[in-house]
């Protein structure tokens, strides 16, 4: 009577497992999978915690008997047992932001535009939790991006991002001075060399009488 009426037998028997054929280690594993199951309850995180539990605790159970437990398929049970601690928790994190619990309206833009034109850098997981935060509402990446594409918001977004060095450096054209008779025509630093040009005596043309008009003596 007391193994038709305890919800940890009964446990058991879903998942077509025998429990007087349990080991004692196997029991005491399962007997503390059951009060986690039953104290955190059946959403992802707990469920995808409790198949890795049952994975890898060394009960020497099979896959099938512990999928049953978890209340998961076959394949996914499989899938998590070459999974370490770190990606089991990883890929529950990610199917719980890839889940919409809502929906974007036309008046979140707004507001949308502004973040991106404050946060030039921002990610696209930045931009999700502005939206939880500011309008409690959790969407998945793809309907984000649907958003940011019907009102063209990922152009701004593209373009607040653009870095500063993109734009290019013009070279600033000297202006020509306003009046030419007061403007110097020779800088100061030449000012000597033209004056030592201007001193010097030119040089004789050829075929002058100064000069030989014939290297050689005729």
């Amino acid at each position: 009577m007391v193994a038709a009426t305890d919800p940890f037998s009964t446990w058991l028997t879903q998942a077509h497992i025998h429990e007087h054929r349990l080991t004692p280690d196997q029991r005491g594993a399962l007997l503390a999978a059951f009060h986690f199951r039953h104290s955190r309850g059946n959403d992802s995180y707990t469920t995808r915690l409790l198949t890795h539990f049952l994975l890898h605790c060394g009960s020497g159970l099979k896959v099938a008997q512990l999928a049953r437990l978890a209340g998961v398929s076959r394949p996914t049970a499989s899938r998590q047992q070459g999974m370490s601690s770190k990606q089991a928790v990883q890929q529950a994190h990610h199917r719980s932001d890839g889940r919409p619990y809502g929906k974007l309206l036309p008046r979140y833009a707004g507001p949308i535009i502004e973040f991106l034109l404050a946060h030039p850098k921002a990610t696209r997981t930045q931009l999700l939790d502005f939206i939880d935060r500011t309008f409690g509402v959790r969407v998945s990446r793809i309907a984000l991006y649907k958003f940011l594409k019907k009102f063209g918001i990922d152009r701004v977004a593209t373009t607040s991002a653009a870095p500063a060095s993109a734009v290019p450096n013009v070279p600033s054209v000297p202006t020509a001075p306003t009046d030419p008779v007061d403007a110097d025509p020779v800088p100061a630093r030449h000012a000597g060399t033209l004056a030592t040009l201007t001193s010097a005596p030119a040089p004789a043309p050829p075929f002058s009488s100064d000069t030989r008009s014939m290297r050689v003596p005729s």
